[in-house]
């Protein structure tokens, strides 16, 4: 056990690189944008949360293609995107 959580310390993807850290940051927007949900359509910038969608978007394919993988970061991005998409749906409904 104990060499186990020693290797993932010491890991390139490991609590000591930007490859863990980086992620952990991001997980607010997955929690911001859940927090989200509950408020009214009217109050969803369009052009906020589509930036999120790009952004998301184009940081799963570097999480998917930087060595060595990034899957942390990867499942926050696409939890983010999820997030994401759904309120501009919301937003596009409110529309009209």
């Amino acid at each position: 056990m104990a060499s186990s959580f020693r290797a993932f310390l010491n890991s390139p993807v490991g609590p000591k690189t930007t490859h863990f850290w980086g992620p952990v940051a991001n997980w607010g927007f997955v929690a911001a944008g859940l927090a989200d949900m509950n408020k009214p359509p009217e109050m969803i910038s369009g052009n906020m949360t589509a930036a999120m969608c790009v952004y998301s978007a184009l940081f799963m394919r570097f999480a998917w293609m930087v060595q060595p993988r990034n899957y942390l970061l990867l499942a926050c991005h696409v939890s983010n995107e999820t997030v994401q998409l759904y309120q501009l749906s919301r937003w596009a409904r409110g529309q009209g």
